[in-house]
């Protein structure tokens, strides 16, 4: 039986193009249309999906307040956004992503130009993720406070971390429901960190300057996009670039950002298998391994292949807190795993591993 779809978009073309891209795959059927969220919202009051395509920009009711009103109405439903807004309006993606949405696509403006290899290929492979997915369980914003709250516990833990010695670094990977996952994570991170901590969350270009935006601004720990030539720092967390690979160099007893363009690998760029094994001629002593919620088996080849070099700790997200039990399961089944741990003892781990200053 193919996943059943809805498709929300204001435009009779789009609605038209969309759907035959998306029934053109095997795995996929769009059983139900609707041109704006008003109408959406009836339809998602007596039916159930597989997934929501998810349009932003519509009348009467756009993408963002339809998302609002299923969360008042604790109606459950899995969606991603295919929007024109989602490459510039970075900012209203992650919105979206907070308010609940698992995924996101950027649309081509023309609909002329959805009917393309990358975009048809991008945009299933995002929806079978999304159709994989687990319903996220909360929607709610974060805020600063529940933040310092959840960081008491992880102040504890801190205060018996200053015993861990060694030149060490923290490097995760995420996807898909990653950039939420984050926020249960990078935030409860002290400034004192002895650590730098390097990230892969896959996303396409000009999305990881606005999550590293948001995460700084929820952190104690500086976090920024990575720049070409970055120096890591302890208690800093650089995000690699949308659609480039980011390796970490060590030269002069320093180790630097450094971007290669490149093919995707494990179809995904950037892939943080180059990030694990770019650490293997690091001078680092131990690294802190972390793989998130996503699908595939990113991390996997590259933890692997770090471990024939390094001493390394790996953490993995289980199952049940995971949007998509793909990326940590891949890591697992292949005996990688040091632990398994709920989203939320995440950051503590993290700590105990790698020590504060």
């Amino acid at each position: 039986m193919p996943n059943k779809i809805l498709l929300v978009d204001d435009s009779a073309l789009m609605r038209t193009v969309l759907s035959d891209i998306i029934n053109s795959d095997s795995r996929f059927q769009v059983v139900d249309k609707a041109k704006d969220g008003v109408e959406a919202l009836e339809i998602l009051k007596t039916k159930t999906f597989d997934a929501v395509v998810l349009d932003v920009n519509m009348p009467r009711m756009d993408g963002i307040t339809l998302l609002k009103e299923l969360n008042k109405n604790k109606i459950k439903a899995k969606v991603m956004m295919c929007s024109t807004d989602t490459k510039e309006g970075a900012k209203v993606t992650l919105d979206a992503l907070e308010l609940g949405a698992l995924d996101f696509v950027h649309k081509p403006d023309r609909a002329s130009d959805c009917r393309g290899d990358d975009f048809t290929t991008n945009i299933t492979r995002t929806l079978a993720a999304v159709c994989q997915s687990r319903a996220p369980v909360s929607t709610k914003a974060f805020s600063i406070d529940e933040i310092k709250a959840s960081r008491k516990v992880v102040d504890i833990v801190a205060k018996h971390a200053d015993k861990v010695t060694g030149n060490r670094i923290v490097a995760i990977a995420s996807s898909t429901g990653g950039p939420r996952a984050l926020q249960s994570v990078i935030p409860k991170l002290p400034k004192n960190l002895k650590t730098p901590v390097v990230l892969v969350q896959h996303m396409p270009e000009g999305f990881t300057a606005s999550l590293a935006e948001r995460l700084d601004s929820l952190s104690e720990i500086t976090v920024k996009e990575a720049a070409e030539g970055d120096v890591l720092n302890a208690g800093c967390c650089y995000i690699a670039k949308g659609g480039k690979h980011m390796h970490v160099i060590t030269s002069g007893g320093k180790h630097t950002i450094h971007y290669v363009d490149g093919p995707t690998r494990e179809g995904v760029r950037p892939c943080a298998n180059f990030m694990y094994e770019s650490l293997m001629d690091s001078d680092y002593d131990s690294i802190c391994c972390v793989v998130l919620t996503g699908m595939g088996a990113d991390g996997t080849e590259g933890i692997k292949n770090l471990k024939s070099k390094k001493k390394v700790h790996v953490i993995g997200q289980d199952a049940d807190s995971c949007t998509v039990y793909g990326m940590p399961k891949a890591v697992a089944t292949a005996g990688l795993v040091d632990q398994v741990v709920t989203l939320d003892d995440i950051a503590q781990e993290i700590i105990m591993n790698v020590g504060v200053k």
